[in-house]
C-alpha cells in the first residue's frame, strides 16, 4: 500500500512538472517576410504589427534594399514571404525559383517614372548612359518607354542603379536619362533645374497593360506545408489596408517610422485620403485585387480587366525576351498563384475601400 502510494505521488509530482507554466505565453510561429526595397505598401505586415493584427505569430521583418537579394533569400526558403513589384516573376518561373506571386497589391499610378537630363531629348539619346535597376520594374519600364520613342535596348549604354543611386549621377551629369520614382524624382527636379519627367505610369498606355504593380511573393513549400499560416498572412495585409485607410495619417506615421522616411515622403506616395494618390500608388482592396486574379466576380479597376494578372504576366514575359533576360514563353500560371485568394474569396471574405478625405 505504501509503495503504492509513493508511485502516485510520483506520478503527480511528474504531472504537475510537465504542464506548463500559467504565467508562460506559448512561443508564437515565426514568419518570416522581407521587404525587397523601401516602399510603402511593402510595410502591411509592420502596420499589422503596430496593430496587434497577427496575434498569432511573430514576424520578423527585413528589408533587402536589393530586389534580387530578397528574391534569392525567398526561393532558398530564408524567408517566407516577399514584397516586391511583379516584373522578376515570369524571371523566376523560368528559372523554377521556388516562389511564386500570390497576389497584386497596388498599381503603380504615376509614381514610377522616366527622366531625362537637362537639355536632353528622346531622340538624343541613342549612345548615352541610361540608369534603371536591372531585373526590376526600372529596366521594364524603361525598355517600354524607349521601344515608344523608336530606340532599341542595344542603342544605349545601360548602367544597373535603384532610384535612389541614380540621382547623383543624374546631377554630375553622368547619365542622359533615368528610373525614379518619388521621393528621388522630386528630389532631383528640386537639386538639377531642367530635368524633368516625360514618363509616367499613369500614362494611359502604360497603366492598361497592367504590368506595372506591386505584389505579394511567396515560398512555395510555405505555401504547401504552412497554407494556414499562408492564408492568415496574405488575409492580414488586407486588414492592415483597412487600417490604413481608417486611420491614414496615423498609418502613415507608422510606415514612415519604419523607413526612416519623412512623412511627407510617404504621403508623396500613398496621399493622405486613405485609396490613391495620382502620381503615386492606387492601393488595392481585398476585392479589387481578387477581381484581377480572376477569383471574383466584378470590374476590376482603373479599367483593367477581370483575372488580367495573367494577360499581365505575359506581357513582362514578352518584354523580358526583348530586353534579353528571358529566353522563352512560360504559361502565366507558373509565375501567379491565385489559389490563397481564391481560398479567402471562398470563405466569404470581402473587403472594398473608399477615398475619404485626407
Amino acid at each position: 500500500m505504501l509503495k503504492r502510494k509513493l508511485l502516485a505521488a510520483a506520478a503527480l509530482t511528474l504531472s504537475v512538472m510537465a504542464l506548463p507554466n500559467p504565467g508562460t505565453a506559448m512561443a508564437a510561429e515565426k514568419v518570416k517576410v522581407g521587404l525587397c526595397v523601401s516602399w510603402p505598401i511593402h510595410t502591411m505586415q509592420e502596420v499589422a504589427k503596430e496593430k496587434n493584427l497577427l496575434k498569432d505569430y511573430d514576424v520578423e521583418l527585413t528589408n533587402f534594399e536589393d530586389p534580387i537579394g530578397g528574391h534569392s533569400a525567398l526561393a532558398a526558403g530564408q524567408i517566407d514571404v516577399l514584397y516586391c513589384t511583379n516584373d522578376y516573376a515570369p524571371i523566376a518561373a523560368e528559372q523554377g525559383a521556388n516562389e511564386v506571386n500570390v497576389t497584386l497589391t497596388s498599381p503603380s499610378y504615376g509614381v514610377d517614372q522616366i527622366a531625362l537630363a537637362p537639355k536632353i531629348e528622346a531622340k538624343d539619346l541613342k549612345g548615352k548612359k541610361v540608369a534603371a535597376p536591372q531585373a526590376f520594374i526600372g529596366e521594364l519600364m524603361m525598355g517600354v518607354w524607349l521601344d515608344g520613342q523608336g530606340i532599341k535596348p542595344s542603342e544605349v549604354t545601360w548602367v544597373n542603379l535603384n532610384a535612389d543611386e541614380a540621382v547623383g549621377p543624374m546631377i554630375s551629369g553622368d547619365l542622359a536619362s533615368s528610373y525614379l520614382y518619388e521621393p528621388w524624382l522630386s528630389k532631383l527636379t528640386g537639386a538639377m533645374p531642367g530635368a524633368r519627367s516625360v514618363a509616367t505610369t499613369a500614362d494611359p498606355e502604360i497603366l492598361k497593360t497592367g504590368m506595372f504593380m506591386d505584389v505579394m511573393f511567396m515560398n512555395k513549400t510555405f505555401i504547401a506545408e504552412r497554407r494556414h499560416v499562408a492564408l492568415d498572412v496574405l488575409k492580414t495585409h488586407w486588414l492592415a489596408v483597412k487600417a490604413w485607410n481608417e486611420d491614414t495619417a496615423g498609418v502613415n506615421k507608422v510606415i514612415a517610422d519604419f523607413l526612416k522616411w519623412p512623412v511627407e515622403d510617404v504621403q508623396s506616395v500613398v496621399g493622405t485620403t486613405g485609396k490613391s494618390l495620382k502620381g503615386g500608388v492606387y492601393i488595392l482592396d481585398f476585392d479589387e485585387a481578387a477581381r484581377l486574379c480572376g477569383v471574383l466576380d466584378g470590374d476590376a479597376p482603373l479599367g483593367l480587366k477581370n483575372g488580367q494578372v495573367y494577360d499581365a504576366m505575359a506581357s513582362i514575359n514578352d518584354w523580358w525576351m526583348k530586353l534579353g533576360l528571358m529566353k522563352s514563353k512560360i504559361d502565366p500560371k507558373q509565375a501567379i498563384d491565385c489559389s490563397l485568394m481564391g481560398d479567402l474569396a471562398k470563405s466569404g471574405f470581402r473587403q472594398s475601400m473608399t477615398d475619404h478625405q485626407g
